[in-house]
């Protein structure tokens, strides 16, 4: 397969798939923009696979059955691609060459499928630690592997593109919890479910809804954490790819900003940021990159934030 045709799919999933990523990937360089799509493209493919989706919507009511029948096959299928040159699908081409072109090591393939293990194996994280390192697997490690394409290798910025992909998640579950709950997923820890007076989550329960919309909060209390962090890592980052970043971190904060400010109401319909909204965020990140470049390297200390696996 051609490497046009690679990219050009790959950039039609994410498009279609996310479109608040898609705005921010518009900043890169053609073929910083190119590698970062195709990544995309895999981690959206071994998504939908798991999930029972297509380009991260609907959903398969039957998506358990057969499910670590088909994860079984997504590690094949990357192992194939990240380990040998015999032909594999197109998300798979994708990964392989941004792997080569960008020494991405395996286990980081591999933590992203470990996450969707999780999701497989259908169990609510106990506690807001288990949270994190779900967090990490399906969302942090994927924030390594961007940094690697935009240059970074050392781990300290390494733990900024983490902390950011978990904020990402952080703000993706809180956005999400009634459409998760409807199609049998809690992300929301049992603790802190428990300390609401909920055993399982009754998304369409009004009387339930402000106290799942507490628990929320919660999360997007923590996000905002991750996000400071995350301010620091933009800091050693070349021009367009800091502020690319930048705008990304600004977009989806506005998510759960969005969430905070209109309550339980929030989920009557699916929160996102209109066009306009994008643009004048992306202006704001101008400021943030400034800021980022003024503080240096070392910014803000992460303190006690969960700490990814080397």
């Amino acid at each position: 397969m051609s490497a046009d045709r690679i990219v050009a799919e790959s950039g039609e999933s994410i498009a279609k798939g996310s479109q608040s990523f898609a705005q921010a990937a518009r900043i890169f360089a053609p073929a910083m923009r190119a590698d970062c799509v195709m990544l995309y493209a895999w981690c959206r493919h071994c998504d939908d696979v798991i999930d029972g989706q297509v380009l991260g919507h609907g959903q398969d009511p039957r998506y358990r059955e057969g499910q670590a029948a088909r994860l079984a096959a997504l590690r094949d299928e990357t192992r194939a691609a990240l380990a040998g040159d015999a032909p594999v699908a197109a998300p798979f081409e994708a990964l392989r060459r941004v792997a080569r072109r960008h020494d991405i090591p395996a286990r980081h393939p591999e933590a992203l499928l470990d996450g969707f293990a999780m999701d497989a194996a259908g169990t609510a994280p106990a506690t807001l630690p288990d949270l994190l390192d779900y967090c990490y697997h399906v969302a942090g490690v994927v924030g390594v592997m961007m940094a690697r394409i935009m240059g970074a290798g050392d781990p300290a910025t390494l733990d900024r593109a983490s902390d950011l992909g978990l904020a990402f998640q952080l703000t993706n579950i809180a956005r999400d919890v009634v459409d998760d709950a409807r199609a049998g997923r809690v992300y929301l820890p049992r603790d802190l479910l428990a300390a609401e007076g909920i055993a399982v989550p009754a998304p369409d329960d009004p009387d339930q809804r402000a106290a799942l919309h507490r628990v929320a909060l919660r999360l997007l209390d923590l996000a905002d954490d991750y996000y400071d962090s995350a301010l620091a890592g933009i800091a050693v980052l070349p021009a367009r790819p800091a502020l690319a970043i930048a705008a990304a971190r600004r977009i989806y904060r506005a998510i759960g900003q969005k969430l905070r400010a209109a309550g339980p109401a929030g989920w009557d319909r699916r929160i996102s940021t209109s066009g306009g909204e994008k643009a004048a965020l992306i202006a704001l990140a101008v400021g943030d990159v400034l800021r980022a470049r003024a503080a240096g390297a070392g910014g803000r200390p992460r303190g006690n934030l969960y700490q990814r696996p080397a």
